[in-house]
């Protein structure tokens, strides 16, 4: 077989999820239940800047939940009572969080008769998709799934990689969003060569400053970088030479801007997580 076409053969990896970032701001959502878990997605929606509707019966309702929704009564509506078919109508998503498996299973239905994307809760076989363990730093969104396989490993994933992860990355990628702004404001051209030259730029700069050099970037250092840069044949200047200053407590660039240590930032952390859930499996079985 041609070299080029196993390469491209290794990268599919049947049996897998398609992770995606679903935007559902001001879209519809319905979510049928009130418990714990409905709790939770409820959450994650409204932290997608979803529009929700809630409906399950008062005496069903987890306390997380109502609070939720108290908390952001232009954006999340309840309603006391049992599903309805009509309830569907103009919904774009409808997650179900309820413990009868022949009502979840009616609703997930009524969902594919109108082509509206449908989590049935912990009912794997009836999901169009997915709630995964999340790590979250402002923009910064990472998700982990066992697409259904094993939540609980998923959390324990999540945490491992959670530690590891530095706390200014999401910062970093909040200037460096508004960093991409200014230099389309500064070269706004949508043709073709235009786009290439900006996104090379803006890959250059990301590979060569640190995470803790990027979150330090402010209006006068990103306007600094764009002067002695973008400008001049779309070099990238070193922090220090660019006019960044360290604050006191960091006297030397992170580790971060080592690139080899950040390439192997997510193998290694997994790696580690991954000895630690072998090690628990077999201490359970030696118990067992």
């Amino acid at each position: 077989m041609d070299s080029s076409l196993s390469r491209e053969h290794d990268r599919v990896q049947p049996g897998g999820s398609l992770i995606i970032a679903w935007q559902l701001k001001n879209k519809h959502v319905l979510i049928i239940g009130g418990g714990e878990v409905a709790s939770g997605r409820l959450a994650a929606v409204l932290s997608a800047d979803a529009i929700v509707t809630l409906i399950a019966p008062r005496d069903r309702m987890d306390p997380s939940t109502i609070a939720t929704i108290r908390y952001y009564p232009h954006r999340a509506t309840y309603r006391d009572r049992a599903f309805k078919d009509s309830d569907l109508d103009d919904i774009s998503l409808v997650l179900t969080c309820v413990d009868d498996v022949d009502t979840s299973r009616r609703i997930v239905e009524l969902c594919r008769a109108r082509r509206i994307p449908v989590n049935a809760a912990d009912i794997p076989a009836l999901c169009d998709f997915y709630f995964g363990s999340q790590i979250r730093q402002g923009p910064l969104q990472v998700m982990i799934s066992t697409n259904g396989n094993g939540p609980k490993l998923a959390n324990i994933i999540r945490r491992r990689l959670e530690a590891n992860l530095p706390t200014n990355a999401g910062v970093a990628i909040e200037r460096v969003g508004k960093l991409r702004t200014l230099l389309r404001e500064r070269a706004p051209g949508s043709n073709g060569t235009q786009s290439a030259q900006r996104m090379t730029w803006m890959s250059a700069v990301c590979e060569r400053w640190s995470l803790e050099e990027l979150s330090l970037l402010d209006d006068l250092l990103m306007n600094r970088l764009l002067d002695q840069g973008w400008d001049k044949n779309r070099t990238v200047p070193t922090f220090t030479a660019a006019g960044g200053v360290y604050p006191k407590h960091s006297s030397r660039p992170s580790i971060w801007q080592n690139p080899q240590w950040r390439t192997g930032f997510v193998s290694g952390a997994l790696a580690g997580t991954t000895i630690a859930i072998i090690s628990s499996l077999m201490l359970l079985r030696r118990r067992s």
